[in-house]
């Protein structure tokens, strides 16, 4: 087991992974911007290092900073969060050339399912179902529009490399591909640095389903079972909740067999979130998150599982100590990710926290690295924190977050509280009926 683990992240995250550390009697190390001096992660950590001024490019994506606090600090392993270099193969590589452990999968699996094409390429030889579309990339808008009549129309075009729905484009007809195609391709050269495309059958109403995974490199793997992540804004996850109200035992267990397989046989190492659209009972492959996932708590609370510290565990080389017969399930959790921002319009609110009470009682969790007084700096994700609650049940979980999100109060900002209070209250949410579209009808509502 590592001695001294360096977290290269801020926030909620870099203090959750804090928490981890400690129990295991694991000394930390945190890096901070400028802007970040004064955050909870850097007060309670083992020791500190500044790594630059406040631009995430001149400090949290900084490697050569990185690198330099892992050796003025003697830190043996670095765990990166999510967001940031998290799935940054190339760190990975660099930290492992001087010798210092990263806390995730291998760069080469990082790589791997970083590439969306090959991603699926490899989920189909591992008996992962996909959803139909080109075999590759596509090159000239004619070849495009040649596989697009096999597929048929509506269809997304989507980036090859990257996510968060930056480089995808939705093509209703044949008509809509040209500028869907040179849209996206410009998109993803911008985001991504690499403007290959491929081409996706659009599902009308689906369900996005993730299932969290457990692997340790030596080709032992577990599932932890699914999280519906269906209510998005912009490809942007907001409320995530175990198990999904859309599936039924029999596809629960089929497709988690599936999975753990799947990451066994790849000898994937550490936890990882194979995503799916689940649609007329069948599941589609989209894409395989080899990090922890914002949404991971929802998956502790129904297991009992620290995910963080099965990170640390088997990237420190410890076989699974987990069958799948030991995973098991109790009751409902919802998790609302908690913005820094107007809950109608999602205009940013940087400002100072002028009160801030967390709510408390059976079954509630508060994620969160922010407190009174705290300034929120402009430079970075908008999220603050997030509300998880557990129930022996969804609706008794429906009824505590309803209950919670009342007790929670921040002053001095605007937070996106206000629209959960509405959301748990809508007849589609409070009936689990809702689709990946669901929310942005929603806040189109006059």
């Amino acid at each position: 087991m590592f001695e001294k683990i360096l977290i290269a992240n801020r926030g909620e995250i870099a203090l959750r992974i804090q928490r981890a550390c400690k129990e295991l009697g694991i000394k930390t190390v945190a890096v901070h911007s400028t802007a970040d001096e004064d955050a909870m992660h850097v007060r309670l950590a083992d020791e500190s290092v500044c790594i630059g001024p406040a631009p995430a490019a001149q400090s949290y994506l900084d490697i050569p900073s990185l690198v330099a606090a892992c050796e003025i600090t003697g830190a043996e392993a670095v765990h990166p969060g999510y967001g940031f270099l998290s799935e940054n193969a190339r760190f990975a590589d660099i930290l492992d050339e001087h010798k210092v452990a990263f806390i995730g999968p291998t760069a080469e699996h990082i790589r791997l399912m970083g590439d969306k094409i090959a991603a699926k390429e490899t989920a189909q030889r591992l008996g992962i179902p996909v959803v139909p579309g080109s075999d590759g990339a596509v090159g000239s808008n004619e070849e495009a529009a040649e596989v697009a009549e096999k597929i048929g129309f509506p269809l997304l075009v989507k980036a090859s490399s990257g996510g968060g729905g930056r480089g995808m484009k939705l093509a209703e007809t044949a008509e809509d591909l040209p500028t869907a195609l040179s849209t996206a391709r410009s998109e993803a050269k911008s985001a991504f640095g690499d403007d290959a495309v491929y081409l996706e059958k659009y599902l009308k109403k689906p369900r996005h389903i993730e299932v969290q995974v457990l692997g340790d490199g030596l080709g032992h793997a577990v599932h932890l079972g699914e999280r519906d992540c269906s209510l998005q804004r912009r490809h942007q996850k907001v409320f995530e909740e175990a198990p999904s109200p859309a599936l039924n035992s029999e596809e629960r267990a089929r497709i988690g067999a599936i999975v753990a397989k799947a990451v066994a046989d790849l000898k994937y190492r550490g936890v990882g979130t194979v995503e799916f659209l689940y649609e007329n009972g069948e599941f589609y492959f989209i894409e395989m998150n080899t990090r922890l996932q914002v949404e991971h708590p929802v998956t502790e609370m129904i297991t009992g599982l620290d995910l963080v510290i099965e990170q640390i565990r088997t990237a420190s080389g410890a076989p699974l100590a987990l069958s799948q017969d030991d995973i098991q399930f109790s009751g409902h959790a919802i998790e609302c990710r908690i913005n820094a921002e107007n809950p109608k319009t999602f205009t940013p609110s940087p400002g100072t926290i002028s009160y801030f009470h967390t709510p408390g009682g059976l079954g509630v969790r508060v994620d969160s690295g922010v407190y009174q007084g705290y300034t929120i700096p402009p430079y970075y994700d908008s999220l603050i924190g997030k509300l998880i609650v557990h129930g022996k049940n969804r609706n008794e979980c429906l009824m505590r977050l309803r209950r919670a999100l009342s007790e929670f109060v921040i002053d001095g900002i605007e937070t996106t509280i206000p629209l959960f209070s509405e959301l748990i209250s809508e007849p589609d949410i409070v009936n689990g009926i809702y689709d990946i579209h669901w929310l942005e009808k929603y806040l189109k509502r006059p």
